[in-house]
């Protein structure tokens, strides 16, 4: 079983930037984060393979970036040009594949089998 905790959800203006990190209780291959508002289905947004191979979303390409540091079981997410339709519950997820599974993979968490509780990141206009 793996453990995973985010932090560094926030309230922001538009424009702004936030680094979400995710702390993993031990090594896994494919990290990635994930969005959800309520009433929507969960959303991939970034992944990133155990060999650093990233994927993002259209949605948040150029925007954000994802990163792992695997010395110390940590997944990041910085956040930049924040809009308010980036308001959402942020969770990390992971799993031991080497390769990440497709970030539209429905539902998620046939592929990824490892979730973090969230952390709410609020972006006003």
């Amino acid at each position: 079983q793996v453990q995973l905790v985010e932090s560094g959800g926030d309230s922001v203006q538009a424009g702004g930037s936030l680094r979400l990190s995710c702390v993993a209780s031990t090594y896994t291959a494919c990290m990635a984060w994930f969005r959800q508002v309520p009433g929507k289905e969960r959303e991939g947004i970034a992944s990133v393979d155990s060999d650093g191979r990233t994927t993002y979303v259209d949605s948040v390409k150029g925007r954000f970036t994802i990163t792992r540091d695997d010395a110390n079981h940590t997944l990041y997410l910085e956040m930049r040009s924040l809009k308010p339709e980036d308001t959402a519950m942020y969770s990390c997820a992971s799993t031991m594949y080497l390769r990440c599974p497709s970030l539209t993979t429905r539902p998620p968490s046939v592929q990824f089998i490892y979730w973090g509780q969230g952390t709410q990141v609020t972006v006003s206009s």
